[in-house]
């Protein structure tokens, strides 16, 4: 069964009407709805006290949740979440990932995934999978290329569905791969959900890391506890003289943030066309070059992140080398 029911009459003739828009939940009719994903009723969703402060919630079937930030945009953070979730599968975890940027969803490129999830008898949406990993995202919920342009309190009431009607059928940790910024998503997250631990992305760059710091901000305001600080894009080789070349500037300002915010800096990745490639294709680097230097940080922050949030330490899964097939 579609995971995006077709409703009737009304607002099938808004949708004749109005070229472009192919979803019945994105109708004007359906705006003001408090169902924006046009979910059946499952039941599941915990309904907020509005004259309450909202109580932090864990989400069901899930053991731990790890959430990957930037702050800033076009740092690779998408990247560096699929690739830690890749990690932790690779490692023998029963991993999920949940792409919570609404506006511009990138797991189903990462994981070279498409189409409308399928529905549970309990009316929750069935996660896509490949490579080992159960993903959802937005962008298997809109058609390609087509924007969502939604206010506030309907963004919200979307990542509410997002978070609470998805059936993980039992995970180890689930990855939350944040939108860039400081704003909405992010304080809900930290609000509504049992969050673990978070892990920020920066690359060298000064106005990245600026924006890094505010984020590490936000989530001691929100008691959200730090994992520790990614360097993305940080040294690059030449792989014809084999000389190192620091395109986005020194590594100074990652490291005095990290020592005066007492934050750890876990990995540094370097900057290599590779991981962009591999992330393009839908393959990423954990996949695509499971034996590479490259993936070996991914690992290691990977075992470095479980260490920190508490899984039980398990041996790597002799099947962990193939690729498992995708379903859908």
């Amino acid at each position: 069964m579609s995971a995006v029911p077709r409703m009737r009459c009304s607002v099938r003739h808004a949708l004749k009407r109005t070229p472009g828009l192919l979803r019945p939940f994105q109708s004007q009719a359906c705006l003001r709805h408090e169902n924006p994903l046009g979910l059946p009723k499952s039941g599941t969703p915990p309904r907020l006290d509005r004259r309450l402060p909202p109580k932090p919630l864990p989400i069901r079937d899930v053991a731990k949740v790890v959430a990957v930030s930037s702050a800033k945009g076009g740092v690779g953070k998408s990247t560096i979440a699929a690739n830690l979730a890749l990690a932790f599968a690779r490692q023998g975890y029963r991993t999920g990932i949940l792409d919570t940027d609404i506006f511009g969803p990138s797991i189903p490129t990462l994981f070279n995934l498409s189409g409308e999830p399928r529905l549970s008898e309990n009316n929750q949406l069935v996660p896509l999978t490949n490579y080992g990993v159960k993903t959802m995202s937005m962008g298997y919920l809109v058609p390609a290329g087509q924007a969502v342009a939604w206010r506030g309190l309907m963004l919200g009431r979307a990542l509410n569905q997002l978070l609470r009607e998805v059936a993980w059928d039992g995970l180890d940790v689930l990855v939350l791969d944040l939108p860039p910024g400081t704003g909405d998503t992010q304080l809900s997250i930290a609000q509504q959900v049992v969050v673990d631990g978070a892990v920020v992305v920066t690359t060298p760059h000064t106005l990245a890391v600026q924006d890094a710091v505010r984020g590490i901000q936000l989530f001691r305001k929100a008691n959200v506890p730090l994992l520790g600080i990614v360097r993305n894009m940080d040294v690059f080789c030449c792989p014809h003289c084999h000389g190192e070349t620091r395109v986005f500037g020194d590594s100074d300002a990652v490291t005095a943030a990290s020592t005066d915010l007492n934050v750890p800096l876990l990995a540094s990745i370097p900057l290599h066309p590779s991981i962009g490639d591999d992330a393009h294709r839908g393959r990423p680097t954990v996949v695509a070059e499971p034996d590479s230097q490259r993936a070996a940080v991914f690992l290691q922050l990977a075992r470095d992140v479980v260490a920190k949030i508490g899984l039980d330490a398990r041996t790597v899964s002799t099947s962990s080398g193939r690729e498992p097939e995708r379903t859908h």
